[in-house]
């Protein structure tokens, strides 16, 4: 069951460049990292880390910048993978981490892909 902010998040991403995969009317995460990435992304904004809005117009943009990179063949495309690139940059520009510490973090953690 989604928290009242969670619900928010996901109807104001309805319908746009960067809604996340759903199933059944449910959101879809194909590995546990995926399901993180998303909570803390909700968690941090919700606690005021930083604005819901701006971490979307970064997920647009990372999306943006995947598929300009990518125009022909879009195999590799993964959804939480651009979220996760999105998630790094907000953590950085809110001054949570500065990006040393975000890559030594990253670096520490099991093989989890990370927009690095």
């Amino acid at each position: 069951m989604l928290t009242r902010f969670e619900q928010f998040a996901v109807n104001e991403m309805m319908g746009k460049q960067d809604t996340p995969p759903r199933a059944n009317g449910t959101l879809c995460f194909a590995n546990d990292w995926e399901r993180t990435a998303f909570g803390v992304a909700l968690t941090l904004a919700r606690n005021g880390y930083f604005e819901w809005d701006d971490f979307r117009d970064e997920l647009i943009t990372q999306i943006g910048t995947w598929e300009a990179e990518h125009p022909i063949d879009r195999s590799s495309w993964n959804y939480y993978e651009r979220w996760l690139a999105a998630l790094e940059k907000a953590v950085v520009k809110s001054g949570l981490l500065d990006p040393a510490e975000l890559s030594a973090a990253l670096s520490a953690s099991p093989a989890e892909p990370h927009a690095a």
